[in-house]
């Protein structure tokens, strides 16, 4: 098998690489020459105390370290693919107490008990608020428009059916959801300039959010309420959560379940300004399949990780105990093993079996259900009520190691 013939020094991992693009044309010489690559990095670069990770790029591979948590550990360095050369190991292992970074059967347990506000039930009984919040924060966002008609796709529609959603689904008021939003960016924007976000601002923000969940949970104790905070706290002891891991489990959910759907929204967005004919297609037809194409098409999280357990082998490779490995959904999601015509965007694409919300196995995403429901009606309300909406310049992407980001999309009203 041929080498793969990447320039000294490449990282998928890279902040400014992301920010500049997906490495979409890299990814397609891995997959067929070296599908399991060795990616060397300076010690410590990345927070970690090794010399790099192994690039899993190929779908099967990345199905297979994603079902085998016996093998591929999220807990041993965290799921989270590159920290900066400033963050201690002590503050990486804090993050073990978020579920993401857990290993069963701790993590199965955790699961089972906050799967309860997901169930399709729960899901199914916010649709019908959500609805009117999708068509209310579109309806805001045209009326609010700069002289020309424009205005930021990102701030004013994308970022706020995910907050909402979240406020609705754990009882947080409301007019708390700007400071949610806020936290959340700290936590994940601090290798982007332009926000001049330390690692400590960023932690800093985590503790605060982390702070505000468990004052909630300890006011639904002392006066339990109808709402899912009270289902997961209120009888502790009794196969529930305590109040720091609620505090944790409200931070994953303002990250895992806001950042990544804004962001699909935001990429469905500019896919369908960069495709006409998909979404005159979606105007007609609003297909079913659109919000899974949507979701493999932006892959939100580009990639996360796992490490060793044991020596053992992988693509033909041979993996030590200890080794990191990076799983790249951005690349399986685009393997034409899998996706006849990947580079397509197709919203009737069907089947779609992307792994944007995981590759299976235990950490496979609790809240897709969620996710899609609040793609579908947004795309939905936008339809409606915005239905000639133009670009307006490229969107402008975050600078980030392991997320597909975009942090402003100007867009116009014609007229």
């Amino acid at each position: 098998m041929p080498c793969p013939a990447l320039p000294d020094g490449f990282d998928f991992t890279d902040p400014d690489l992301l920010q500049s693009r997906i490495p979409f044309p890299e990814f397609a010489q891995l997959r067929q020459t070296a599908p399991v690559w060795w990616c060397a990095q300076p010690r410590g670069i990345t927070g970690f105390d090794d010399e790099g990770y192994w690039a899993v790029t190929r779908h099967a591979d990345v199905k297979y370290v994603s079902t085998h948590p016996e093998l591929f550990s999220s807990t041993a360095n965290t799921a989270v693919i590159r920290f900066n050369e400033h963050i201690t190991r002590e503050q990486i292992e804090v993050q073990r107490l978020i579920m993401l970074n857990m290993d069963p059967p701790e993590h199965t347990r955790v699961r089972q008990i906050v799967q309860r506000g997901f169930t399709p039930r729960a899901i199914r009984s916010l649709e019908t608020a959500l609805r009117a919040r999708a068509h209310r924060i579109v309806e805001e966002a045209r009326e609010n428009t700069a002289a020309d008609g424009s205005f930021d796709f990102v701030t004013q529609i994308a970022v706020e059916l995910p907050l909402q959603a979240i406020a609705e689904l754990i009882g947080v008021p409301q007019e708390d959801r700007a400071r949610i939003f806020d936290w959340s960016n700290k936590m994940v924007a601090y290798d982007d300039p332009e926000y001049a976000i330390t690692e400590e601002v960023g932690a800093d923000a985590a503790m605060e959010l982390i702070g505000y969940s468990m004052n909630m949970a300890a006011a639904r104790k002392e006066c339990p309420a109808h709402d899912i905070v009270t289902q997961l706290v209120a009888a502790e002891g009794e196969g529930n959560l305590n109040s720091d891991e609620f505090g944790f489990f409200v931070l994953l959910l303002a990250v895992a379940g806001n950042e990544t759907t804004r962001n699909a929204i935001s990429h469905g967005m500019h896919a369908f300004l960069t495709h006409p004919e998909e979404w005159e297609r979606y105007k007609r037809e609003r297909p079913a399949t659109t919000a899974e194409e949507i979701v493999r098409w932006a892959t939100p999280v580009v990639s996360f990780q796992r490490t060793a357990t044991q020596d053992t082998e992988l693509g033909g490779q041979k993996i030590k105990k200890g080794d990191r490995v990076g799983l790249f959904y951005s690349s399986a999601n685009h393997d034409p093993e899998v996706f006849e015509h990947p580079e397509v965007f197709d919203i009737t694409r069907d089947p779609n079996p992307h792994l944007g919300f995981g590759g299976g196995g235990p950490h496979f995403c609790l809240g897709k259900s969620l996710a899609i429901q609040e793609i579908d009606l947004i795309f939905n309300a936008l339809a409606d009520a915005l239905p000639d909406l133009e670009a307006v310049g490229d969107p402008r992407r975050l600078r980030a190691a392991w997320l597909n980001g975009i942090k402003e999309l100007r867009v116009r009203v014609p007229g």
